[in-house]
């Protein structure tokens, strides 16, 4: 797909343009009407996609839970192996759409390979996630970015003393969630490892404040993001913070996300899932497999 549609679809997604602007433009750059109408369905995102992991897979316990912050009470989805064993804790942080079948199922994987996994729900300040994407991603800029991190603290907090955890805590995020898992490693010095794909940075004065090792998952092809890449990692380095960068040649932003025809990138996915697997493992103990 011409990279310029990607480009426009990514200003779209991220706050940059209207619904009718985006839809003009793209009609421009296809050509047509009818040309338009064909590439919207590989640019959005198809949730009847979403369940690479059934919801009611019988291997797993799943529930929605609350928990109390500081910002009121936050909604999220818990799921995990069948069994009392003690597990490692994997904080799951949306996009900029909120918790949605997606993000659920992205849960429910890392409870497949043994983890406890939460996927928090942050639009849970301003009412909680609307089920229609357009509604969600109009929702999420009157979400206070600072509340949500104080929620996030809040969330580590929780997670460490749940009664099925081993009290390790490590968080994933996709997009706006990596931009959090960032500034969740300044803000918690609870949190024990941070996953962040294609997340923006944090400035320079804050990286003193990380403890946890970091993991940056980063697209080829994401101009917005990548611009802060170079500045991240020397004010890494400069403190002495233990990290691994890597970017995928020929991605897009959203690589990972199975639900978007037209930026996931299967052979990247699986190899950044596998490394994140690989890190977690490592800084937050071998989870139990089984029940």
């Amino acid at each position: 797909m011409d990279q310029r549609i990607i480009n426009l679809y990514d200003r779209f997604t991220h706050g940059g343009m209207s619904r009718r602007a985006f839809l003009d433009k793209l009609t421009q750059l296809a050509g047509s009407t009818a040309a338009a109408a064909a590439l919207l369905p590989l640019l959005q995102n198809d949730y009847a996609k979403a369940a690479i992991v059934p919801a009611n897979d019988d291997r797993l316990n799943s529930q929605r839970v609350a928990f109390d912050s500081a910002k009121g009470k936050i909604d999220g989805y818990l799921t995990r192996l069948k069994g009392d064993a003690k597990r490692p804790v994997v904080l799951v942080i949306h996009e900029n759409r909120g918790l949605n079948p997606h993000l659920e199922d992205v849960a429910r994987r890392f409870a497949l390979e043994g983890f406890l996994a939460y996927a928090i729900d942050l639009l849970s300040l301003v009412g909680g996630t609307p089920p229609n994407e357009d509604e969600a991603r109009a929702l999420h800029p009157k979400m206070n970015q600072d509340d949500a991190v104080a929620a996030l603290v809040a969330a580590v907090d929780f997670l460490k003393k749940h009664p099925e955890s081993t009290g390790k805590v490590g968080a994933v995020g996709y997009c706006f969630g990596g931009l959090m898992v960032n500034r969740l490693a300044a803000a918690s010095p609870e949190l024990d490892a941070g996953v962040a794909y294609y997340g923006r940075q944090i400035p320079a004065a804050q990286v003193p404040n990380i403890r946890a090792p970091l993991l940056l998952h980063y697209a080829e092809n994401d101009e917005g993001v990548n611009a802060g890449i170079a500045a991240y990692e020397e004010a890494l380095k400069a403190n002495n913070k233990r990290y691994t960068i890597h970017i995928y040649p020929g991605t897009q932003h959203a690589f990972n996300n199975d639900t978007g025809a037209a930026r996931y990138n299967k052979a990247a996915a699986d190899l950044a899932f596998e490394r994140t697997i690989a890190f977690f493992r490592e800084n937050l103990g071998a989870p139990p497999r089984g029940a």
